[in-house]
């Protein structure tokens, strides 16, 4: 458990009980561009503020040195080293005097240092045997200071300095955390080794670069709660230097790799990767037009597995139809009654019978296009979409039969790990309404609240027990028909996987398909924390649930956290926050996440990545530490994990006004001789992203319906952080003569009549084109296709892939691009030109024409919303 008994720990949030109406709602006749496959090249980096339309920039905000297949950069490509742009011309503010120089681009990512040096307090020296504290001292303090660029890029710290007064470090509007993502790759070197861990014999931690070594008797001392250990002769060494050659003691990241293992039916491979199995549940009471779709996806999806993944087809309306790959020439089927779930007996006759209903693509690939093309559309028009009768849970049932049973392929010598690593997809056009689990056609039926309650248990038990076999359930679902997301979310939710709305079933829902399918790193993951005793765990949040310490193995005072991880996949992170017990007397704090799962080559792996940071008096020394992006995307959790409803998101709202007067009243100045405070300078980037926060999809009113925000809310708390920081803070960038590309600030200023726009907001990605632009014969049109090409290339690896959605300037699609936007047109010429530098460029003509292009509504800009609580805003970074 966690490290103080009172502490509360608030894992991935409950399903939001949304009005049961709709489930997406389409936007009318936009210029739809679809995400593409994941392309063989990577995309190239340019020189500051340009893009080239084939490359990737940096973003706008500071970044931790971290890549993610999320926002698409290939994990283990090298990161781009792009320069800071020189600043432009300083301004006067009115409402500060001096003269204040900012930079258009971001300063230098400051990512998590850990530190290094002599690891124990003077203030209490430690009762060493078998040699002297100086020669225990002695090993770690000629140890290199790390620096920021050698931290984990699967932990992110709020801060790097922890605040020593627990008054000030414990302030809940700014807090303090970490963002970790155990099932991000790490590229093949040093850090991973084959053979056992050596571990504390009281606490469980593992030994690591922040340990002091005795070198003659190999002794070694734990971090976390300073107990002397053996290391069984294998530290023991003539020099220090000698130790530096143990990838443990030189880096903060190691993986123990074992390919052995004991498990029934495992089998050990140790340079292949072995591709988990996959059921296609998908809806058979869908009209012509969907099922067109839908067939088209289904056939590239098929084309697109490896030769070696084992494929099921289930289809499900009043009845189930479990398809059986033994027959080549027609498409056959099993069927099962939906009204019910399957009973054992019949579920064995179809494992132990003579179909083969999990076939590899490279034996069956004919016969599942065949069994697609035999789809027909539903012959009931008459009834409409939300009554016809739907059994998705007892198909997912049978889905599960299939994957857990053995098959007919393992008599053709075909030796399989039932059960492990395991994907259903379910592709859903309507509610279920039929069978276990479902709710009735209509909310006015007399009993609907009680049937509800009974399928969402129903549904978070099926998914619980699908994760018992480690299988993830993903439901894709698309069309107009509302599929009853809170009904559906826990299914997916209990067993590790997502649930993703689309307006159709056209190219955007086949790249999800195709993208589902391949997006896992392996299984069995539990994560275990510890942490210094002066640091608890106050709260979790994310794709786990607590583990209980009994089923791993114990130690005498280990008091480690234990999360159980429902899915392991690198575009996954949990979110902790931490506060401290006491005033802290040490100079350094330390953290170690030892994360194990069985990766996608099914060996079991042991990743254990060890932190130090050290700990001040100063506040600026602290705030200067903090990573405000970082921090935005742990307040923003925090936040949206309390808003399951519409009524708690206006709350929400209310809260991260507060939270800004709060940070500047404990952490800012007040102006003299007057009743205003200026944020912290050091949290330049954060009041913008929480300003964006409020206004844009988590929070804001630009969705349509709620269901459509329940599914944004869910994916987001699961997100890792590149994902995360995408949904909140949209990116923007302006095409440029040549085919370039400069990255602005997400401000409506960008909207300039001559000019092409791209805004990537996590989960939409948007192309604006200008009507002056437009109207040029052929710039316009290379303009568009070079925003398209950089929008595909920006977002090839993101899960779920992103709607790509063009349209010209005053048509009414723009009114979503517009939204996301911060209204800075309303701000005197003077704020514009500081936080905006690139309107400097235009001309007085130019100027004036946007100025007049403007349309006035209601919301304040973000300096009007900060000055409204008597807060002034932090000068650019």
């Amino acid at each position: 458990m966690a490290n103080q008994p009172q502490s509360s720990l608030g894992y991935s949030p409950d399903t939001a009980q949304p009005p049961h109406q709709g489930s997406h709602s389409p936007i009318p006749d936009p210029i739809l561009t679809s995400p593409t496959l994941p392309s063989t090249s990577a995309p190239r980096f340019p020189p500051p503020l340009l893009v080239q339309p084939n490359q990737v920039h940096s973003p706008s905000i500071k970044t931790p040195n971290i890549h993610s297949p999320s926002n698409g950069i290939r994990t283990g490509s090298p990161r781009p080293l792009l320069s800071t742009p020189p600043g432009p011309p300083v301004f006067s503010s009115p409402l500060q005097p001096a003269s204040v120089p900012f930079r258009t681009s971001p300063a230098t990512p400051q990512p998590v240092a850990f530190s290094s040096g002599s690891s124990l307090p003077t203030s209490s020296p430690p009762h060493l045997s078998n040699g002297s504290l100086e020669e225990l001292q002695q090993t770690s303090a000629d140890r290199e200071e790390w620096t920021n660029s050698t931290e984990s890029p699967n932990v992110l710290f709020s801060a790097y300095k922890v605040l020593k007064q627990k008054k000030l470090a414990n302030v809940p509007s700014l807090g303090f955390g970490a963002l970790v993502s155990p099932g991000r790759e790490v590229a093949l070197g040093p850090n991973v080794v084959q053979r056992d861990t050596i571990r504390c014999h009281n606490c469980g931690s593992y030994a690591n670069l922040y340990c002091n070594i005795l070198l003659g008797s190999g002794q070694w001392q734990c971090v976390i709660c300073r107990n002397l250990n053996a290391s069984e002769g294998r530290y023991v060494a003539s020099s220090k230097d000698e130790l530096h050659n143990l990838p443990e003691l030189s880096s903060p990241l190691v993986d123990y790799v074992q390919t052995g293992n004991k498990r029934p039916g495992f089998f050990p491979v140790s340079d292949t990767r072995v591709s988990a199995p996959i059921v296609l549940v998908i809806d058979d009471c869908l009209d012509e037009s969907h099922l067109q779709h839908l067939q088209s996806s289904l056939h590239a999806f098929v084309d697109s597995l490896p030769p070696t993944t084992r494929l099921g087809i289930i289809l499900y309306g009043r009845t189930v139809s479990v398809y059986d790959f033994s027959e080549e020439s027609i498409a056959s089927a099993d069927v099962f009654p939906g009204n019910r779930s399957p009973t054992q007996e019949s579920l064995k006759a179809l494992i132990y019978g003579t179909g083969i209903y999990l076939s590899p693509m490279h034996a069956s690939l004919p016969v599942a296009h065949s069994i697609f093309s035999s789809l027909r559309p539903y012959n009931l028009n008459s009834t409409p979409e939300a009554s016809r009768d739907r059994c998705l849970g007892t198909a997912v049932e049978v889905a599960l039969a299939i994957l857990q049973g053995p098959s007919a392929e393992m008599s053709r010598g075909v030796v399989k790990r039932p059960g492990g690593n395991s994907r259903i997809i379910v592709c859903a056009g309507g509610p279920n309404t039929c069978g276990p689990g479902s709710v009735p056609h209509s909310f006015s039926h007399p009993n609907y609240p009680h049937m509800e309650k009974t399928a969402l248990k129903w549904m978070e038990n099926l998914g619980r027990e699908a994760h018992r076999h480690n299988t993830v359930i993903d439901i894709l679902c698309a069309g107009t028909c509302p599929v009853r997301v809170p009904v559906l979310q826990p299914l997916a939710k209990a067993s590790g996987g997502v649930l993703v709305l689309h307006d159709d079933f056209g190219e955007a829902f086949g790249v999800n398909l195709q993208r589902a399918s391949g997006r896992a790193a392996g299984s069995h993951g539990w994560l275990e924390i510890r942490c210094s005793d002066d640091i608890f765990i106050s709260q979790v949040i994310g794709p786990g649930e607590e583990s209980h310490i009994d089923n791993h193995e114990s130690f005498k005072n280990d008091n480690a956290l234990s999360i159980q991880m429902l899915s392991v996949e690198e575009t996954q992170s949990l979110a902790l926050s931490m506060e401290t017990k006491r005033d802290i007397k040490s100079d350094f704090v330390y953290f170690q996440f030892a994360f194990h799962f069985s990766d996608i080559y099914q060996s079991d792996v042991s990743r254990v990545i060890s932190a130090r940071l050290p700990t001040v008096d100063s506040i600026s020394a602290y705030l200067g530490s903090v990573q405000d992006e970082v921090a935005g995307v742990l307040i923003a959790k925090r936040t949206l994990l309390r808003a399951k409803s519409a009524n708690d998101a206006l709350d929400m709202k209310g809260t991260i006004d507060e939270r800004i007067k709060d940070i500047a009243v404990k952490f800012g100045s007040q102006m003299p001789k007057s009743k205003l405070y200026q944020f912290p300078k050091e949290l330049s980037v954060l009041p913008e992203l929480l300003f964006h926060l409020r206004r844009g999809p988590l929070l804001g009113g630009i969705l349509g319906h709620e269901d459509e925000r329940s599914v944004l809310r869910n994916l987001f708390l699961n997100a890792s952080f590149d994902l995360s920081l995408r949904m909140i803070a949209p990116r923007c960038l302006m095409h440029r003569e040549g085919g370039t590309f400069e990255e602005l600030p997400a401000y409506d200023l960008a909207m300039q009549s001559d000019a092409a726009v791209v805004l990537d907001h996590g989960t939409d990605v948007f192309i604006w084109l200008g009507a002056e632009l437009d109207a040029q014969d052929g710039k316009g049109a290379a303009a568009l296709a070079a925003c398209r090409t950089l929008a595909e290339e920006l977002t090839e690896m993101r899960f779920p892939a992103p709607r790509i959605l063009a349209f010209k300037e005053g048509s009414s699609q723009a009114r979503y691009f517009v939204s996301r936007l911060v209204p800075a047109h309303k701000d005197p010429p003077y704020e514009q030109e500081a936080r905006f530098p690139q309107l400097r460029t235009l001309t007085t003509e130019q100027r004036t024409k946007l100025k007049s292009s403007f349309l006035h509504f209601d919301d304040p800009s973000f300096c009007e919303w900060m000055r409204s609580f008597k807060v002034l805003p932090p000068e650019p970074s």
